[in-house]
C-alpha cells in the first residue's frame, strides 16, 4: 500500500492495553493531520474494520467468481464443441455442434471453475499464506495488547511520540 506522506522515514509503534485508548490515539493523530492511510492497528482479537477509525481496505472479492464463471462456461463450450468438431459423428442429419446438450456441461463447469477461482481469489486478497512476521510485530499483540503504528517523517516523530504517550500508550518504540 502506498503511503500518502511524501517521505515516510520512520514507523513508530505505540502499545496500548485498552481499546478505548487506541481509539483516542487514532482520533488525536487524525486531528494532528495524519492521513488514515499512514496509521495501522494491531490487535490480537477480532474487531470490525474501521472500529478504531483506521482506513478500511477496499476489496474486489466479487470479481473473482464472475471471472471464474465466465472462464468455466467458455472452457466447457470450447471443450465440448472442440471435441465434436475434431471428431465429428453425424447421426440422423443432426448438427455436429448442438448447444442444448452442452448447457448441462457448461453449467457444471461454470460452478466448478467459479468456485475454484473464488477460493484462489480469497486467498490472494487475504495475502495468504503469510510466510513471515510482519515488521513491527510484537508477541504481546496476540495476548492482551493493541498496537498503533504511525508512518511519519523524522521531523514529526517527536510529536507523534507525544501524542501516543498522552493517549495512554504503555510503550512507544520505533
Amino acid at each position: 500500500m502506498a503511503r500518502s506522506s511524501a517521505v515516510a522515514d520512520r514507523k513508530l509503534l505505540g502499545l496500548f492495553e485498552d481499546p478505548q485508548r487506541v481509539a483516542d490515539a487514532m482520533a488525536s493523530l487524525k486531528n494532528d493531520g495524519f492521513p488514515v492511510e499512514d496509521l495501522d492497528i494491531y490487535s490480537g482479537s477480532p474487531y470490525p474494520e474501521g472500529s478504531f477509525g483506521e482506513a478500511e481496505p477496499s476489496h474486489r472479492v466479487y470479481v473473482w467468481p464472475f471471472i471464474g464463471a465466465i472462464c468455466g462456461f467458455t472452457l466447457a463450450l470450447l471443450f465440448t464443441a472442440g471435441t465434436q468438431v475434431s471428431y465429428p459423428l453425424v447421426t440422423g442429419g443432426k448438427p455436429i455442434v448442438s448447444l442444448p446438450p452442452y448447457v448441462i456441461i457448461g453449467f457444471e463447469t461454470t460452478i466448478l471453475i467459479g468456485a475454484l477461482v473464488t477460493v484462489a481469489g480469497m486467498l490472494i486478497n487475504a495475502r495468504l499464506p503469510k510466510l513471515g512476521r510482519a515488521p513491527g510485530y510484537d508477541a504481546r499483540f496476540s495476548n492482551d495488547r493493541f498496537g498503533v503504528a504511525v508512518h511519519c517523517s523524522l521531523d514529526r516523530a517527536p510529536s507523534v511520540r507525544e501524542i501516543l504517550r498522552s493517549a495512554g500508550s504503555d510503550e512507544v518504540r520505533p
